[in-house]
């Protein structure tokens, strides 16, 4: 009896997302914003070479509203992803590997993330 309405593999309309789940789906992205927003930092390297104009363009940029638009969210994904990469890290030393400690170490992982974002940004501001 063939069923042509059922899927043919799992789906996300039949699996309710986990904590695992969200958590290695947000380091794989972080880690494509980190890719995408290092163009900024060659932006600002090329701006400190081309001479003292072209330099005070860029800062006045990046300390913009629009610059800290941009930075703000990427300091937060540059944070989470060093959070998680230290959470595998303890992984691989095959410590926390239960599932209570997988998500006590999620929860670890975002209130650090939470944490230093906000340091960071007291500091700078």
């Amino acid at each position: 009896m063939p069923n042509d309405n059922r899927p043919l593999s799992p789906h996300l309309q039949v699996y309710r997302p986990q904590m695992t789940s969200v958590l290695s789906i947000l380091h794989r992205i972080t880690g494509v914003i980190l890719s995408i927003a290092s163009l900024i930092l060659v932006y600002w390297l090329a701006a400190l070479a081309a001479g003292p104009e072209a330099f005070a363009r860029a800062e006045a940029l990046l300390h913009g509203w629009i610059g800290i638009a941009i930075l703000a969210p990427v300091t937060l994904a540059l944070f989470y992803h060093l959070c998680a990469g230290i959470r595998h890290l303890v992984w691989d030393a095959g410590v926390a590997l239960t599932i209570k400690g997988v998500y006590v170490t999620g929860w670890i992982a975002l209130a650090t993330t939470l944490l230093l974002t906000l340091i960071f940004w007291v500091i700078v501001i």
